[in-house]
């Protein structure tokens, strides 16, 4: 049934660009060229028995899987792995695909605050490959969108944010970035894990500036104790001379 519309359309190329794995599973028919080329192969395996287990059979590791794209079409069901699992050679292309978790060093952006403040801020992302059919066919190169992806939400994330919000809710805002990016790359196929601030670095002007505020803080409440350990004293000494007033001889036998 064709789209009558053009928002119907529009709705669709989106579900289209976001679910273009979903689209390639679907499509699993091949031609009678497909087929004339996977007999050929199959005799050729038979035929040379012996030199083809060679060839055939592949092994994957236990952290690993293996797409197979059989004549260019992405093979049935899903990846295979791991252990021994059998290929026909001449038309089947392998990609591997790690699945352990990745530690991702996001270099460190210059970012202005909230406040105008310019502050050079480096994080640290785990991530893995929950879907290794959708990391290869979703997108070209998984581990340097992820990494870009990262950079830019850590820009904008904390573009939003006061320099002593960044200082003090680190945790809060780990939590955010690891949502955006999440959501991000879920058709990729990534699952990110855990998301960090690793560094806040300030100028030195503002280290500066931010020093001798402490400071200052600092003698103001020095002076503060200062006085009222005075004023405990002065009513000590009032105390005590509403004593000797009373008795006089409090003083002599003192």
């Amino acid at each position: 049934m064709e789209n009558t519309g053009h928002g119907g359309s529009k709705v669709d190329e989106e579900r289209g660009a976001t679910n273009n794995y979903d689209a390639i599973k679907s499509d699993g028919g091949g031609g009678i060229c497909d087929y004339f080329l996977t007999f050929i192969s199959g005799l050729l395996i038979v035929c040379t028995f012996p030199i083809t287990l060679w060839f055939c059979y592949k092994t994957v590791q236990e952290y690993e899987r293996a797409v197979i794209f059989r004549l260019g079409r992405l093979k049935k069901g899903k990846a295979s792995g791991p252990g021994l699992f059998f290929v026909f050679p001449c038309i089947d292309e392998i990609t591997k695909v790690d699945l352990r978790t990745v530690s991702l060093d996001v270099p460190p952006q210059e970012i202005l605050t909230k406040d105008s403040v310019t502050v050079a801020v480096d994080a640290v992302m785990y991530y893995r490959v929950s879907n290794p059919m959708a990391a290869v066919c979703n997108i070209s190169n998984y581990r340097s969108s992820t990494s870009l992806l990262a950079q830019t939400t850590l820009r904008n994330t904390l573009g939003t944010r006061n320099l002593s919000e960044i200082l003090s809710d680190r945790e809060q805002i780990a939590n955010t970035m690891k949502a955006a990016i999440d959501e991000a790359t879920d058709p990729w196929g990534i699952a990110v894990e855990r998301v960090e601030i690793k560094d806040v670095r300030l100028p030195q002007q503002l280290q500066r500036a931010m020093a001798a505020e402490a400071e200052a803080a600092r003698e103001a409440r020095a002076k503060v104790i200062a006085a009222e350990g005075e004023q405990k004293a002065s009513r000590a000494l009032k105390e005590a001379a509403d004593v000797i007033a009373e008795s006089p001889a409090a003083l002599q036998i003192r």
